[in-house]
């Protein structure tokens, strides 16, 4: 019996320590439009896993417009969309991340060849590093050193279709970069062709996107697909498209997405063009969230079912204008939302139950033109 006693007491000591060893960190990227030694561009903070609180830990200047910002699988490298918003302009740069020091250093920048680079991602052995293009409808990918550095463009395809909405539809604008979960494939997301483009990913060929038996697939005219996201188990995939304010699901298999639904993320009807941003799953499978933009500012929250149909279960204000980003912590916690117009950051409280969100009272975290938000647990 105190033998029993004693290895659960260990057990308790264990867990206290290592739950203070961990800290979570939140990366936001921002439109500053100054490249100087006095404007920043990217902020780091730390969450409070306990309330929610955020505290400004360290800031970048010298860079410009910051638009996506991702990191490594390890956390140790944080990579970022730069040269935004910037005519015959766009780039990539890295950053290492110590945890211990709460300093964020910067390694290299490479052109993308692409003008305004909007989204990118990096696959799971951090080899590969690819990139969106929005304004000239375009892909880029390079290759990755193991000290986090880019090398430059090691390929780079273009496309020139169009649709409906000749205001924002007049050419291809690629709007992210998502590996499928056995990272054997890209999908690119083409807001201005209304398709869903798909390559091979071969991450053993110094040019790995190679066509595929089913390029891409079409979506509703004048919907303008935005964001992507695979459902944990891998069988699903959902689709946010931006100017018709609707989610998209797919029956996921090998490369080929088969339509499953289309559901609205606004709380009512409109016949404007709307602007729908970004969209995530929580950790757990259960829930997927979408952000509206500009007539609503809201979260849309919906309950996944068995089929992978979606269930509206409720819209949560976002207390902000333009919620262009949001993410949720390792545990699926805390959602924090990114108001770009506004300028503020959001902390909400996750039901992991009911799927529904509750703002935090929190210290008032004021940002200009917050671009991004990204978490990472150390």
């Amino acid at each position: 019996m105190k033998n029993k006693f004693l290895v659960l007491l260990l057990i308790l000591f264990y867990s206290i320590f290592i739950a203070n060893a961990q800290h979570t960190y939140v990366f936001i990227g921002s439109y500053n439009f100054s490249k100087s030694e006095d404007t920043a561009g990217i902020f780091v903070f730390e969450l409070n896993e306990k309330n929610g609180q955020l505290n400004q830990i360290t800031s970048v200047k010298n860079v410009l417009n910051p638009s996506f910002l991702t990191l490594s699988q390890n956390g140790k490298f944080l990579y970022a969309c730069t040269d935004t918003k910037t005519p015959n302009a766009g780039s990539v740069s890295s950053y290492e991340f110590n945890p211990s020091t709460k300093k964020l250093t910067f390694i290299n920048s490479q052109k993308t060849n692409g003008e305004n680079p909007v989204y990118l991602s990096v696959n799971k052995n951090e080899k590969w590093l690819t990139t969106a293009n929005y304004n000239d409808g375009s892909v880029s990918v390079f290759s990755l050193n193991e000290n986090g550095s880019i090398h430059p463009i090691n390929q780079f395809i273009s496309f020139k279709d169009s649709s409906i909405n000749k205001e924002r539809q007049s050419s291809s604008h690629i709007h992210s970069t998502i590996f499928s979960p056995k990272e054997d494939f890209l999908f690119l997301p083409d807001l201005g062709a209304d398709k869903i483009r798909c390559f091979e990913f071969d991450s053993s060929k110094n040019q790995p996107l190679i066509e595929t038996q089913f390029p891409y697939t079409k979506t509703i005219s004048g919907s303008g697909p935005r964001h992507f996201t695979f459902h944990p188990n891998g069988k699903f995939a959902y689709c946010i498209e931006e100017l018709s304010g609707t989610v998209s699901a797919y029956n996921y298999k090998n490369g080929k997405l088969d339509s499953l639904q289309r559901i609205s993320t606004h709380s009512k009807k409109y016949d404007s063009v709307l602007s729908s941003a970004d969209i995530h799953i929580s950790p757990d499978g259960k829930y997927l969230y979408a952000s509206n933009r500009n007539i609503e500012n809201n979260i849309a929250i919906y309950q996944i079912q068995e089929n992978g149909t979606l269930k509206s279960i409720g819209h949560q204000s976002t207390f902000g204008t333009i919620p262009r980003n949001f993410a949720m912590n390792k545990n699926g916690k805390f959602l924090i939302v990114a108001n770009q117009k506004s300028g503020n950051m959001v902390v909400f409280k996750r039901n992991k139950k009911t799927g529904l969100l509750k703002k935090i009272k929190q210290n008032n975290v004021v940002l200009k033109n917050p671009s991004c938000v990204q978490i990472y647990q150390y």
